[in-house]
């Protein structure tokens, strides 16, 4: 399947439980493809270059957090969740996904 219709896929699934898209990461080639789809599926949506796929969603938790989840552009689903207090400093929360990205790659080394 083509990463775009797999981010298409996702972006339907995390909507339906209430997730909002955040950021993505893309791989050059990725972005690329993307540009080339008339049905841009992150059209508006802040995209970072990376070494993987992988889109970051957002919603609220429970007991006033917000949950993070960082999920991976693959067939076989794998995600990195995390929440956030709602009076975290947004520094340290921009310090915990980069741990949770750098966690996805040494996922993504060791498959």
């Amino acid at each position: 399947m083509k990463q775009g219709d797999l981010i298409k896929e996702i972006l339907s699934t995390y909507g339906k439980h209430g997730w909002t898209l955040q950021r993505a990461l893309l791989r050059r080639e990725t972005r690329a493809q993307l540009i080339d789809d008339e049905q841009h599926p992150l059209e508006g949506t802040f995209i970072a270059e990376s070494n993987f796929d992988a889109l970051w969603f957002s919603r609220p938790s429970h007991n006033q957090r917000e949950a993070w989840e960082l999920r991976l552009v693959a067939e076989i689903p794998y995600a990195l969740f995390e929440t956030f207090a709602a009076d975290e400093v947004e520094e340290l929360r921009e310090q915990a996904r980069q741990r949770m990205e750098s966690r996805m790659l040494e996922y993504l080394a060791r498959t």
